[in-house]
């Protein structure tokens, strides 16, 4: 049985201080996108053990890290009786790029071993479990456009009509640890209205919605800031670091022909 875990982009992403468990308050626009990787998982010989394989883009990090094995522990500790299974992933969304594709991964791999030996879990229980492995693995559950708070677990269904626009996502190569983007960030901030900004037209987002982890990885990473003002002189509506980056996207009118050139080592998809 196979699935092919999307992406997301953050429209927005605005940080409000530290929570007692660790954790970062927040809230962003978690919107889906169709750069995928793919996720196969098929039984294995009734006396061999859990065999777990990659290809396509590396997987930084030993692979016992991986979100897709620590999915399969989870449910392998639930229900102890599941079979032995051979899973296979490979990677095209980039690695450590904002982008979620880690989560959506963990998140397919429950989806699918759910369905594949029919555990009958609600898409309720599904999120809850998926909590358990990280805080923006309950939306891929959902996969819909949310508006997303606390740690990045609340999850509010919002209507975002991107039909009349395209979207280029471009991540310039450059790995960004989460927590180490997460200890940059200044002073906490009061939350802003991205909930009632988010319903503006998009020709207003550039003027009011913002990622408060661009400021500081831009000094850092000159070439991230380069890359959204050259998504802005092609003419994006709007244009945004994604996440703790380094990935950014461009929102453009369908219509539009902008003339894209970047880097050959850049990983660039129209969406």
């Amino acid at each position: 049985m196979i699935s092919f875990p999307n992406c997301k982009i953050n429209i927005g992403l605005q940080v409000s201080g530290t929570r007692a468990d660790g954790y970062h308050d927040l809230q962003s626009v978690f919107y889906p996108v169709t750069i995928r990787d793919a996720l196969e998982i098929i039984d294995a010989p009734p006396t061999s053990d859990d065999v777990f394989s990659t290809s396509g883009i590396p997987v930084e990090g030993n692979s016992e890290n991986n979100l897709c094995l620590k999915a399969l522990h989870l449910f392998k500790n639930k229900f102890p009786r599941l079979p032995a299974l051979r899973m296979h992933l490979h990677k095209a969304i980039p690695t450590g790029a904002g982008l979620g594709g880690g989560s959506a991964d963990a998140a397919f791999t429950l989806q699918l071993i759910n369905k594949k030996y029919s555990l009958g879990l609600s898409v309720e229980e599904l999120k809850d479990y998926a909590g358990e492995l990280g805080s923006d693995c309950p939306f891929f559950i959902l996969n819909k456009p949310c508006f997303a708070s606390g740690r990045g677990e609340i999850l509010e269904e919002v209507t975002i009509d991107l039909s009349n626009h395209k979207i280029l996502v471009v991540n310039p190569g450059i790995h960004i640890n989460t927590g180490w983007a997460f200890s940059l960030l200044d002073n906490p901030r009061t939350p802003g209205k991205l909930k009632y900004y988010i319903n503006l037209p998009i020709g207003t987002w550039r003027q009011n919605i913002f990622n408060d982890f661009e400021t500081p990885l831009f000094l850092v990473h000159p070439e991230i800031g380069n890359v959204k003002e050259y998504l802005y002189r092609a003419g994006a509506s709007y244009a945004s670091m994604s996440g703790s980056g380094s990935s950014l996207y461009g929102i453009f009118e369908k219509g539009a022909t902008p003339e894209i050139n970047f880097p050959a080592h850049y990983f660039c998809k129209w969406v």
